[in-house]
């Protein structure tokens, strides 16, 4: 095979080649990107017969390539086959490179709508998006009741001590990135860093579950899970309090979220919902939300100092401010949550 990855991120030669081998298709491939990922690549493929599948892939020119592991994500999928959450079928694993410069994944195509924006929900019968976050929660809380040996997991990743590697991992991410002095985010680490609750067990983590990473069914519930680039073994109530600061409206500023729309079940009714379906102990939710609002605090204030520096190109001023007032906003969230432990 000859030839490397377009701008786009495809082969198509090789990559033609390769599905006639592995998959069986008719005629000539066509290849579209999926857009709204803002990691890996995504692409629909089909074939002349109308047959479609999803391919999988790290970014193009990605430094870091445990952080977009194709093989890792394949594995999560597979395991999760016969598991009651719902993910697309697998259809093959490539990781020789010199088929389309970086290893790669194949899945089924699964029908269905993301809900991405405001918009998109606000479009959808209220009573509809209702059953989508009720279906959401329930199928959150069916992977954290699986048991990770069961399911083939059980060394995937450490099993202990997440949210300690956590608040020690974006503390230094923050020290390294940070331009301004914002002194709530140190303080807010003190204070989660001496207050970190026991860990219920170990139970897989999605790591950024929410309404636009699933496909939705057209009567509400979830298709497919997607996105699994940062899954990983630890204390899964990180992955609900995060479900529910995603959808917190006050650390988007002007801009509505697609859990605003009237609807979606508000953050109460998501933790009943869920408490409703899983045996632990939802005392500390507060923790875990101050947590969540924290590490995305640290996170956003990365991107706001590379788009500082001038490092994303041509920035837009107003944008640049917009993630700037973001990290701001999260930092108050979370000292907000911290306030209210003991």
């Amino acid at each position: 095979m000859t030839g490397g990855p377009t701008a786009q991120g495809v082969d198509a030669a090789n990559l033609q080649h390769w599905f006639e081998e592995h998959v069986g298709v008719a005629g000539t491939l066509a290849f579209e990107q999926i857009v709204g990922g803002r990691s890996n690549l995504t692409f629909t493929v089909s074939d002349e017969a109308g047959g479609r599948w999803v391919l999988r892939r790290p970014p193009l020119g990605h430094v870091l390539a445990t952080a977009h592991d194709m093989a890792r994500e394949h594995r999560i999928i597979s395991a999760l086959a016969d598991s009651g959450v719902p993910v697309p079928g697998i259809i093959g694993l490539c990781g020789d490179e010199a088929v389309n410069g970086a290893p790669f994944y194949v899945m089924e195509f699964i029908e269905g709508m993301v809900v991405r924006t405001f918009e998109d929900a606000s479009a959808l019968d209220p009573a509809l998006l209702g059953r989508m976050g009720k279906s959401l929660v329930g199928v959150l809380a069916r992977l954290h009741d699986l048991d990770v040996d069961a399911v083939g997991l059980g060394d995937f990743a450490r099993r202990e001590g997440y949210i300690e590697r956590q608040l020690k991992r974006w503390r230094a991410q923050f020290e390294q990135s940070a331009t301004r002095d914002i002194p709530q985010v140190l303080e807010v680490h003190e204070r989660l860093a001496t207050r970190v609750p026991e860990q219920q067990g170990v139970g897989i983590v999605h790591g950024d579950y929410r309404l636009d990473n699933c496909m939705m069914r057209s009567d509400g519930g979830v298709a497919a899970v997607l996105d699994w680039e940062l899954c990983t073994l630890g204390d899964v109530l990180s992955d609900l309090a995060a479900m529910i600061a995603y959808g917190d409206q006050r650390a988007a500023g002007a801009v509505p979220l697609n859990t605003s729309a009237e609807g979606y079940p508000p953050a109460e009714e998501v933790c009943g919902l869920y408490a409703s379906r899983s045996e632990r102990d939802l005392a500390h939710l507060d923790f875990y939300l101050a947590f969540a609002h924290w590490r995305t605090a640290c996170i956003v204030e990365g991107v706001y100092a590379r788009y500082e520096a001038g490092v994303m190109g041509d920035a837009d001023p107003e944008l640049t401010q917009l993630f700037g007032d973001r990290v701001l906003a999260l930092a108050d969230l979370a000292a907000e949550c911290a306030g209210r432990l003991p």
